[in-house]
């Protein structure tokens, strides 16, 4: 990349992935001198007014000289971000480093100015926050401790944009301008407003994927058999509430419906005269790319990639599923998968079910989350099996090899989804144990966070899953997962088993309890249980080992009674 000789290297860490307020994504990263044109296309789309709060003035058209100034940094004293989708910037930020006088300076002066321009099109989505965040993290960095910006009172988005950020604040007015001063070190207040963010944006991206408008089944085969050809009869025949598409560019030319469905057919994405939510994506690896171009231009806001052959087969598909979500990111769509198993909702009006399971699942109170897909089939049918009448599903995601979205993003969903009150998870890894500590402790303190660990060797990580191996021992992780509240199991039967007790017994009114069994040993046993864990039992009731069902149905509802 071509820089500057007064630059310092390209610090390629600042770039980041982030998620909007309305559920897309954007990437942040440095500008570059590369940038020029780029810059200057985002600066003519943007309004009039917009500009006038940027410069103060009148300001049509950058100049040659302002180009080079907005796209020449040193990374220390001068550092632009910008906020991108596809090729373009959707919005930009910068800070200078400035001394007490407000004039250019160099460390050590910790104070610098920051200013920001996001395209009319975009405001509203939270991208200036977004920007606000990274920059504040930049500038810590590099030793600056303190952000200074001047604001016409009548920018009222701005002002709220730093008033809101929760940083400790000093606000003066002088010669019609308003001007803010605001500590970077993080407070209790800025940490929980960087952290409300990213819920709300990241609960929002899993909504848009569980709650789609519509959906298009790219790679329904032509006759009947297939996974795409599975996926789209298994959508029709549970009812999703929207339009359905089949997508195949396969099919004959002129060819308006898939029989037998009557699913309207179409040889590309782009023919599709309405908007499409969700894709589920069903075609070889290779075609892939070509795929999740016409949906990004389409304006499809995220994927389900059933397709196979991606990390799971080695470094070439490792590089392909890099690739794909990098691809999909520069659309702003989310990914589920490669290799994935797909996804359920079974709230009424949606009624989705965008995966090869047979049939959708009685709706319940239950949401699950499992990388792999025969582990998502063993949890269904065992639902099914054992739960029927009793417990039902309200959201499921087989995410595969976990490309994109995570356990994580399902935790910010279930966190504050009123039609979920017990959270299932298979985890075969944890990419972040950090974040997924944070966010398990705070779901868990309101609804319960039941998680079996799949049993791997220490370093190891699960075939064709998108994060490094942790390393973490066994015993660590159980304490984790105690620490944060989560109820741990080892199998799925009591992932099943504790998952139906959780959503269906009402909790009890206190810590009386009452012990029957047919063993002396075990009763003593469960008793010594109990006090250790601060309940009050009964003395155990033993009924012998001669006792009959009668008389444990007898000795049982002399209990219930008391």
């Amino acid at each position: 990349m071509r820089l500057p000789s007064d630059t310092h290297a390209y610090p390629a860490h600042w770039e980041a992935d982030v998620v909007l307020r309305d559920g897309g994504t954007a990437q942040i990263r440095p500008i570059t001198p590369d940038d020029a044109g780029r810059l200057v296309s985002f600066y003519e789309r943007v309004s009039d007014e917009s500009k006038y709060y940027r410069f103060f003035a009148p300001y049509p058209r950058l100049s040659d000289r302002d180009v080079h100034r907005f796209t020449h940094h040193d990374y220390v004293d001068r550092v632009g971000l910008a906020a991108t989708i596809g090729d373009e910037f959707i919005a930009t930020v910068r800070y200078d480093r400035i001394d007490g006088g407000g004039l250019p300076a160099t460390g050590p002066a910790d104070e610098a100015e920051v200013a920001f321009l996001v395209q009319d099109a975009h405001q509203g989505r939270g991208v200036a926050s977004a920007l606000l965040e990274h920059i504040a993290a930049v500038a810590r960095e590099r030793g600056i401790r303190r952000f200074a910006a001047e604001v016409l009172p009548a920018n009222t988005k701005m002002i709220k944009v730093f008033t809101d950020a929760g940083y400790t604040q000093k606000r003066s007015f002088e010669d019609g301008v308003v001007r803010l001063e605001f500590d970077l070190e993080p407070t209790d207040r800025s940490l929980a407003v960087m952290r409300a963010r990213e819920q709300r944006a990241e609960a929002r991206s899993v909504h848009r994927l569980l709650a789609p408008g519509s959906v298009a089944v790219i790679g329904a085969g032509r006759a009947p058999g297939g996974v795409g050809r599975a996926v789209l009869r298994n959508l029709l025949d549970d009812g999703f509430a929207g339009p359905l598409y089949a997508v195949n560019r396969a099919f004959p030319q002129g060819q308006e419906r898939l029989d037998p469905e009557g699913v309207p057919a179409h040889r590309s994405i782009r023919e599709i005269d309405g908007p499409v939510d969700l894709a589920v994506v069903a075609v070889p690896a290779g075609q892939v790319p070509s795929v999740v171009a016409d949906c990004g231009e389409h304006g499809v806001q995220g994927l389900v990639v059933v397709s196979a052959g991606y990390a799971e087969s080695g470094p070439e598909g490792r590089d392909r599923q890099r690739e794909l979500v990098r691809q999909a990111r520069t659309y702003g769509m989310r990914v589920i998968g490669p290799n994935a198993f797909g996804i359920i909702n079974t709230a009424d009006g949606v009624r989705l079910n965008a995966s090869l399971s047979p049939r959708l699942p009685a709706p319940g109170r239950l949401g699950l989350f499992t990388q792999s897909g025969a582990i998502g089939i063993a949890l269904l049918s065992g639902l099914d099996r054992r739960g029927a009448g009793i417990a039902g599903v309200s959201t499921f995601i087989s995410a595969g090899n976990r490309a994109d979205l995570s356990g994580n993003d399902l935790l910010q969903y279930w966190y504050d989804d009123p039609r979920t009150d017990v959270a299932l998870m298979y985890l075969e890894s944890i990419g972040n144990p950090r974040k997924f500590t944070r966010l398990a402790k705070r779901t868990a303190q309101v609804k319960p966070v039941v998680v079996v660990k799949g049993a791997r060797h220490s370093g190891s990580a699960p075939t064709g899953h998108a994060v490094p191996a942790t390393g973490i021992p066994d015993a660590t992780v159980s304490a984790l997962l105690r620490q944060a509240g989560v109820i741990r199991v080892g199998t799925i039967t009591e992932l099943v088993d504790v998952g139906l007790l959780l959503s269906a017994q009402p909790l009890p009114e206190g810590p009386r309890v009452a012990i029957l069994g047919n063993s002396d040993s075990l009763g003593l046993l469960t008793y010594d249980a109990c006090l250790t864990d601060g309940l009050r039992p009964l003395p155990p009731r033993d009924l012998t080992t001669a006792a009959t069902p009668d008389d444990f149905r007898h000795a049982l509802a002399e209990v219930l009674t008391d």
